[in-house]
């Protein structure tokens, strides 16, 4: 009887949370249970495997990336052993850490010993050296292209001003070359200039003037694309994004709801100015908010690789309107974006353009991307294979000294040969007449022609070699 009573009570207490206290006017018992159709503001993070894969490998391309350069940068890009050993700790390597490092990677770096000193040197392979020959050609080739890359990138700012230090930490993502202050900053002052702060004394690089025809972004050529291709319905993708889940992504209902509403959301486009614009309505943080998404997904289009780390997106955070909290602002949008953890112990956020990249690959690569992923190659090639190439190199140098070895060898057999031949003639009757006539011509005189005691010179040597 009294667990009867408790399953009465539970009943009748559950029908009061659903429909509410009839005694109570209070509507506020009634708002737990009610969804919402807006995208929750924190959503778990869900893992996709093959970014964090394209991860790991970027974090051993890093490692190998920092003692190339310690490498280049000795006399005749060699070093030793203990000294790399050494140096290594600057990077934040234990003691005998930086050889084993390197042995991991043989198609890279390439362990010999010293002629002379009889130590352990270490030096880059030829294949890492064909690489980064690749890669400074796709680099240099690749100048114009980065040029309209920064000059976009500086319409996004709200000022067309960004500061200095900012582009040059992320200027392998956009594809600048080391020396892009003066390469392209100052080799097109039509388009750039840079001046100092007077209010912080930074130094600054800024736009001359803003292009119209930049102005377009990459998602509206893509809707374009979507349109004329599979012939969409302009109104339903004139304002949405290409949006792909990660597996194992749960989508309810009211999600998908709140989706489909997000997606036919007016904004403004990253390359307008909206300061005259009043902030203050609850439409106006919404449309505010996807230009916020619509902002990243244009710096992630001007990049190389189509990838940059959360904490670069941090550094243009005040110049380009981003909210505060990043990380959460992208979760909210896992099907646009993807972050990942792995590469640096957890501590370097990595954000991906879900849409550019297909099984873990680029979709559309260009040079210089794939002058990148062949270093890649070489790392996650096995030392097995290494060993095998040596193991076919030498046997070639074998075999090319076998082939030489027995070219000497018919040669001096021919010769022997053909002193055989000279000496069997001389043994007929014609040659021993001959021989003696030779004989008595100078047996009383002196040879006066070299050429002459030259030849019976050879007949004697001759001779003497057979008879011995």
């Amino acid at each position: 009887m009294l667990k009867s009573n408790t399953k009465t009570f539970r009943t009748s207490s559950l029908i009061q949370t659903i429909h509410g206290n009839p005694h109570s006017n209070d509507y506020s018992s009634r708002r737990p249970m009610s969804q919402s159709t807006s995208i929750p503001k924190k959503l778990q993070r869900v893992r996709d495997h093959g970014y964090d894969n394209y991860m790991e490998v970027e974090k051993k391309m890093r490692k190998v990336l920092k003692f190339q350069d310690l490498i280049l940068s000795q006399p005749s890009s060699l070093i030793s052993i203990s000294r790399l050993d050494a140096l290594s700790r600057r990077l934040g390597l234990k003691q005998y850490e930086a050889g084993r490092f390197i042995l991991k990677f043989p198609h890279v770096f390439e362990i010999f010993e010293h002629p002379v000193q009889r130590i352990l040197y270490c030096r880059l392979t030829r294949k890492a050296l064909l690489q980064i020959d690749r890669e400074n050609e796709a680099l240099l080739a690749q100048v114009p292209d980065a040029v309209t890359r920064l000059r976009k990138l500086l319409m996004l700012s709200n000022t067309g001003r960004l500061q200095l230090d900012h582009v040059r930490i992320a200027r392998k993502d956009f594809g600048l070359p080391d020396d892009f202050e003066f390469s392209v900053i100052l080799k097109n002052p039509q388009f750039f200039r840079l001046f100092d702060a007077k209010e912080s004394g930074n130094k600054y690089v800024g736009i001359v003037e803003r292009d119209p025809k930049l102005t377009v972004c990459a998602i509206e050529k893509l809707r374009e694309k979507e349109y004329r291709e599979k012939g969409i319905d302009a109104e339903n993708i004139r304002f949405s994004f290409i949006v792909n889940f990660p597996p194992g992504f749960k989508i309810g209902k009211y999600y998908k709801i709140a989706v489909w509403k997000w997606q036919r959301l007016p904004y403004w486009s990253p390359y307008d100015d909206i300061s005259g614009y009043d902030m203050r309505s609850l439409e106006a943080q919404k449309r505010l908010e996807k230009r916020g998404v619509a902002m990243i997904h244009e710096l992630l289009y001007l990049t190389v690789e189509k990838k940059i780390t959360l904490e670069r997106i941090a550094h243009f955070r005040l110049a380009m309107n981003l909210p505060k909290k990043l990380k959460e602002f992208l979760l909210q949008h896992q099907g646009i974006f993807y972050i990942s953890t792995r590469g640096n112990h957890g501590k370097l956020h990595t954000v991906f353009l879900r849409e550019a990249y297909k099984k873990g690959e680029l979709i559309e690569p260009n040079d210089l991307y794939l002058a990148r992923r062949k270093l890649a190659e070489l790392i996650l090639l096995s030392p097995r294979k290494a060993n095998v190439d040596r193991e076919l190199v030498s046997y070639r140098r074998d075999r090319e000294d076998d082939e030489t070895g027995s070219i000497n060898k018919e040669f001096i057999e021919s010769s022997v040969d053909d002193f055989e031949t000279e000496y069997n003639g001389i043994q007929d009757g014609e040659g021993q007449d001959k021989l003696k006539s030779d004989l008595d011509c100078n047996a009383y005189s002196d040879c006066t022609n070299d050429d002459s005691c030259s030849e019976e010179g050879v007949n004697v040597g001759a001779a003497h070699v057979l008879s011995d």
